[in-house]
């Protein structure tokens, strides 16, 4: 660490000033004597024989940024920290592995987690003692950070036995909690069973599942799209906002009312940004209102297909528009400068130090911007001159748009023109406030998922614009983050960190399977087989399935089935394994999707709501099926051919082949101008009509 005493440019520098990571680099000029993970750390802890302080932590997190500011800003805790540990300081997006391990750890301490994740390790790498947040000074039971490292150090010189055997104990509870159970195939009728075991957890008044804090859970409604696009339920009155009890209803209704509920409830609430488009992180009450303001690219990336899905599902309009300002959000302010085809990480919750202030408006604010047009938006989107969140401020939510229309005396069209317009003005006036910090490092498993997204979008909306935009993308993923042939997980102006993980090769290979199936290019479909080959080399180990990472420093090789705000790495590869599978006829990669599903029965029948990636996977494997589209070539889009409209259908639990007759296997001796709806091996007679079409495949699922 180097203290500059000229008085020009800050105070203090250490070794994360060589980063790449925003998080770290925000870190760089902390007093602390950082160190990066890795061996540089790792050795000098062996030799000074130092505990190790591991804070993890990530650049859009808000209690993060009060830590930093009362404890690592603190000079006398840096002196603490440099006299009686190593400090080594993760990004937790940049390396999930290191995240994982630990996570697991201080959830079997404390019965939680958190960031930032604050964990005592021995040199060793083993896991003692921690927690989340940490204050300067004792408060609310916690003790003060600097007291707490005291403490530790102490017992480092003095206890030194009991923590070891301790860190081994904790160490073992983490080891155990990645061996595969004992194999227990799901039972007929699972899927029925799963929707019942979810539906007891659902919100029938707001929508959503549990109460506050309340997630997406984008997994777990991606499953119930899926499973509710296998019913027979026609679009109607049902699918409206107004939730339902959904315990006693069929399977595929169930599941329906679920997903469409929870849509709605979130488009309205203070979730979603109703000036600027796209959805906070997570809801801080059960109504969706109060937002914890940060935007995270996986989260918009996953939601963009449930709207789009859920718009083909029930015909919806709002559910269109909501998907389309989503990406158009996306668009807007999440390319990274150093590479405008990708996009960014996320968005800070913060501005000028302060929660929600970006997001958030008073009546005075919108007096000003909006002029006459002031009180009918105010009561649309729930601005009082109280306010509803600190310091007299506002969030925004929208509750009741037919009333205010209604008093406005506004056709539909005029409406949606009115309402455009305000969203215009106070965008406008919004951009020119002081921005949160945008996280600019691009990792390739959220952007993979942004490439299904956009590639997905892009067929079902009929935007040559956004395959166009997917297309961009798949090309830097496969350039940029793959400069030596292998996949990179975190990639940030040129420069690349980390290879990648499970997750990456997996969301990566969906996103170009549905690429291929926007553009009709063979050649995705192609890519898309290859990093399935490499995955497969990389993160499966005969005997024992699938791992989330490559061995390496870690105590434990990460391996966890359970989704989270994202699928798990397995669930996405099985779903990448049963699309391709069949597709190129690889008996062997469905025999590993079919091994790993079956590790996965149990938790899958006790837990439903916990794997629902897994579940996904199950469901496609049982009931998905392949569509050969041989199609001539004499059109530039590879568009021509009677049956060519069929890509354009909603058919979650159908993998397209499209393609030239020949070019793909699933397409030798097809004859253009039909389709070949294939399942297990076996095709059905062409149709030659989308009518035809339509009814094979609802018959697909009848028996699910």
């Amino acid at each position: 660490m180097k203290n500059n005493a000229s008085g020009q440019g800050p105070k203090f520098t250490n070794r994360l000033a060589n980063e790449t990571s925003p998080y770290l680099l925000q870190h760089a000029h902390n007093p602390v004597d950082w160190y990066p993970w890795g061996e540089e750390a790792f050795a000098r802890a062996r030799a000074e024989d130092k505990p190790i302080l591991l804070s993890v932590g990530y650049a859009t997190c808000h209690w993060c940024h009060v830590m930093e500011r009362e404890s690592f800003e603190d000079e006398t805790v840096a002196a603490i920290l440099r006299s009686g540990f190593v400090a080594i300081k993760v990004d937790r997006e940049e390396l999930p592995d290191v995240d994982q391990v630990y996570m697991s750890a201080l959830q079997a301490l404390t019965g939680q987690g958190g960031w930032p994740m604050n964990m005592f390790l021995t040199p060793q790498l083993a896991p003692f003692h921690g927690g989340s947040y940490f204050p300067p000074v004792p408060r609310h039971g916690l003790p003060g950070f600097a007291e707490l490292l005291e403490a530790v150090s102490d017992a480092w010189h003095n206890r030194r036995d009991d923590l070891e055997r301790h860190a081994g104990e904790l160490l073992d509870h983490v080891r155990k909690g990645t061996v595969v159970p004992p194999r227990a195939a799901a039972a007929d009728g699972l899927h029925a069973r799963a929707i019942t075991g979810i539906a007891r957890n659902f919100d029938p008044q707001f929508g959503g599942f549990g109460s506050a804090p309340k997630f997406p859970q984008s997994p777990l409604l991606q499953y119930l799209l899926a499973r509710a696009a296998s019913g027979s339920a026609a679009p109607g009155a049902a699918d409206g906002g107004q939730s339902q009890e959904v315990t006693n209803l069929p399977a595929a209704e169930a599941a329906r009312k679920m997903l469409v509920a929870t849509l709605h409830q979130m488009a309205e609430g203070g979730i979603y940004d109703h000036v600027g488009g796209g959805f906070a992180r997570y809801s801080t009450d059960r109504r969706w209102h109060v937002p914890h303001f940060e935007k995270m690219l996986y989260d918009n990336a996953q939601l963009v297909r449930l709207y789009v899905g859920a718009w083909r599902l029930t015909g919806d309009e709002r559910l269109r528009f909501v998907a389309e300002d989503t990406i158009a959000y996306l668009g807007r302010e999440m390319h990274p400068a150093a590479a405008p085809a990708a996009y960014c990480c996320a968005q800070d919750a913060d501005a000028e130090g302060v929660e929600g202030l970006f997001h958030c408006w008073s009546a005075a604010q919108f007096d000003a911007v909006l002029g006459d047009d002031a009180p009918a938006a105010a009561q649309l989107y729930g601005v009082t001159p109280e306010g509803n969140w600190e310091h007299g401020l506002s969030v925004l939510e929208r509750r009741s748009p037919e009333t205010v229309r209604v008093q406005l005396g506004l056709a539909p069209a005029q409406w949606a023109q009115w309402e455009s317009s305000v969203r215009e003005r106070l965008l406008a006036a919004r951009s020119r406030r002081v921005w949160p910090i945008t996280d600019d490092k691009v990792l390739a498993d959220w952007n993979g998922m942004m490439l299904r997204a956009l590639a997905e979008a892009g067929r079902l909306f009929g935007r040559p614009d956004l395959v166009e935009s997917a297309r961009e993308l798949a090309r830097f993923l496969l350039a940029d983050m793959m400069p030596d042939g292998r996949l990179c997980h975190a990639w940030r102006e040129g420069r690349s960190r980390k290879e990648g993980y499970l997750s990456d090769y997996a969301q990566v290979g969906l996103g170009l399977v549905e690429l291929h199936a926007a553009s009709a290019e063979s050649g995705w479909l192609e890519r898309a087989a290859e990093l399935t080959e490499a995955m497969i080399e990389r993160f499966h180990v005969a005997g024992e399935g699938f791992f989330d990472g490559e061995p390496g420093e870690l105590p434990v090789r990460p391996r966890d089935a359970f989704d989270g705000a994202v699928p798990s790495g397995i669930g996405a590869a099985c779903e990448l394994l049963v699309r391709l599978g069949d597709i190129y006829g690889r008996d062997d990669w469905l025999e590993l999707a079919r091994v790993a599903l079956g590790d996965a029965g149990a938790i899958m029948e006790a837990a439903p709501a916990a794997v629902p990636a897994m579940l996904l996977a199950h469901l496609l494997a049982e009931a998905g099926a392949q569509l050969a589209l041989p199609l001539e070539r004499s059109a530039p889009s590879g568009d021509s051919g009677g049956m060519a409209g069929a890509r354009r259908e909603f058919m979650p639990l159908v993998t397209i082949a499209a393609g030239a007759p020949g070019e793909l296997p699933l397409l030798a001796g097809r004859d253009p101008g039909k389709a070949y709806l294939c399942q297990h091996g076996r095709c059905q007679l062409p149709a030659a009509t989308l009518e035809e079409l339509r009814g094979q495949i609802a018959g697909l699922t009848e028996n699910l």
